[in-house]
């Protein structure tokens, strides 16, 4: 068989269905057993970084496929039950269902030696069984949330923390934790949702932010975030200018972050991921989310944070995010030694002839239409019409890229250096159809 499409979420049906549409023979194997990825999770009760309250931060018209809307019955943000049943519609229509293998996990990619460079996939079945196939081509589509992390070192007297500690990945619905006093670590995405679904039900809650980031409302000017990533007249601005406008967009629609007792960022906007959220600000008002700074140390039952306040506490929930780990990829792919993601134009793996990803990127706006461009060049690339230049050119292509990160965020490494531009790089991406 020609390809191996690892993954059968957003990305993966993208793959799947850019394939289809070229006549490109191709399996695709999902370890859970059905579509949708971590849009299903929460209502199929599997581990994963999905929740209950989950909805989509993008507007569903940019998050939808472009030949295969999201009904117009759906509300602008979906819930993930929604999501779910979409992706799947998605799949019956696109014709790919009977292309996937369920309950199939990856265990090994290896390529081979000789002059075919082909690739060798270990997958196991649901039963336990070993399975060896060779394909011509992979598209790893498994998403980048994999690995949860904690706080290394965990803040003294944590195993002798009287309450529960848990990660995001293990949070499923805030009645768990009914007039439950709760703390809250981190101000990103899944911090400022599970600390707002907590509210409605634990007795009290608590945010801890050790350092403050951008909050975004989903809404500017009455145009979603998303959508103005991709607006000409926005575009059209240099960094600089979009930095000013943002800044003094947000000024406007929240005021000072300060004011709500949060932590004033260190960074400009656009300069390290922001946080898209309509509510968290709204529920430190109101008074049902209580913030406070880094944590301490943990005292039996009490958390003791950085400024000597502390609070009594029934469960720690540390939303701390995740690190990418493709444990059935060859050592170094596609992180280099120094944890930067090393793909040319995000996609291609230099000196790995016949290995692509799509959807490992992070984008300020709704990822779909990047995702469905990575999958229009590398379905080209896979038949044939496109030629790609030789390992050292691409390599100093991701080096130019990584500089580039490394000056905007900082930092190379880790989730930095999957960061793009939606317009510049949905730009760079359509462009390469024409090569």
């Amino acid at each position: 068989m020609s390809v191996c499409v690892i993954g059968a979420g957003l990305s993966g049906l993208a793959t799947a269905r850019a394939l289809a549409v070229k006549g490109i023979d191709f399996v695709c194997l999902e370890r859970a057993v059905d579509v949708g990825g971590i849009w299903r999770q929460p209502g199929a009760g599997e581990p994963g970084p999905g929740y209950q309250s989950l909805h989509l931060n993008t507007a569903k018209q940019l998050t939808g496929y472009t030949e295969f809307p999201m009904p117009d019955a759906y509300p602008l943000y979906p819930r993930h039950s929604e999501v779910a049943a979409y992706l799947r519609s998605f799949a019956e229509w696109a014709g790919v269902l009977d292309r996937i293998e369920f309950g199939v996990e990856v265990v090994s990619v290896r390529q081979e030696e000789g002059d075919d460079a082909s690739w060798t996939v270990v997958s196991r079945g649901a039963d336990g069984t070993l399975e060896s196939r060779r394909f011509a081509h992979v598209v790893v589509a498994s998403g980048h949330n994999t690995v949860p992390t904690l706080p290394k070192p965990s803040p003294p007297g944590s195993d002798g923390f009287a309450g529960r500690i848990l990660h995001a990945v293990d949070y499923q619905h805030g009645a768990d934790f009914a007039e439950q006093r709760v703390v809250v670590v981190g101000l990103g995405a899944s911090a400022v949702d599970i600390a707002t679904d907590l509210s409605r039900h634990a007795a009290r809650t608590v945010l801890s932010v050790r350092r403050g980031l951008h909050i975004v409302p989903k809404q500017l000017y009455g145009m979603s975030v998303d959508e103005m990533a991709e607006v000409s007249w926005f575009t059209a601005m240099s960094l600089p200018e979009q930095v000013d406008f943002a800044e003094k967009a947000l000024q406007v629609a929240r005021g000072r972050l300060s004011d709500y007792g949060l932590p004033e960022p260190d960074h400009p906007l656009f300069s390290s991921p922001v946080t898209i959220s309509d509510e968290i600000l709204s529920r430190i008002r109101h008074g049902a989310v209580h913030p406070r700074p880094g944590i301490d140390h943990l005292d039996g039952a009490r958390v003791v944070f950085t400024d000597g306040t502390s609070e009594e506490a029934d469960a720690i929930v540390y939303c701390t995010g995740y690190e990418m780990d493709f444990p059935f990829l060859p050592e170094g792919c596609p992180a280099g030694p120094g944890g930067s993601v090393e793909l040319y134009r995000r996609v291609v793996a230099p000196g790995r002839p016949g290995l692509y990803f799509v959807g490992l990127v992070r984008p300020m706006g709704a990822i779909t239409r990047l995702v469905e461009a990575q999958t229009h060049w590398v379905a080209r690339i896979i038949g044939g019409e496109v030629v790609l230049p030789d390992a050292d050119v691409m390599g100093e292509e991701v080096d130019a890229y990584l500089s580039g990160i490394a000056a905007r965020y900082g930092t190379a490494a880790g989730g930095s250096s999957i960061q793009v531009d939606v317009g510049p790089y949905l730009k760079e991406m359509r462009g390469l159809q024409t090569v």
